[in-house]
């Protein structure tokens, strides 16, 4: 049986070639593909957060409301701009 750890690191994989292939579109908004790559700026918080509290707390990072709040901070601002991007796409498209 595959942990759930294992599973999560192994993830990012198809996740960096969909970001690969993502910026190699022309037609992608800068915006979004940001947006995009901020979920990495998520995850890179994500684990050293989970870490902590594992180490710090003896809890896993969903049990630190304070620590797993301000970590899911970074999700919600990197779906804002994912958002922002599509939305100056569309609004684009629909003045030309």
């Amino acid at each position: 049986m595959i942990s759930k750890e294992t599973l999560f690191a192994l993830s990012l994989f198809p996740y960096l070639g969909f970001l690969w292939f993502l910026s190699q579109t022309k037609q992608m908004p800068r915006l979004a593909l940001m947006g995009f790559y901020g979920t990495l700026v998520f995850v890179a918080i994500t684990i050293p957060a989970g870490i902590y509290a594992q180490v710090h707390y003896g809890k896993s990072l969903a049990d630190v409301d304070w620590l797993h709040g301000s970590a899911e901070l970074f999700l919600t601002l990197a779906n804002i701009v994912l958002v922002l991007g599509f939305r100056q796409a569309l609004m684009a498209a629909k003045s030309e």
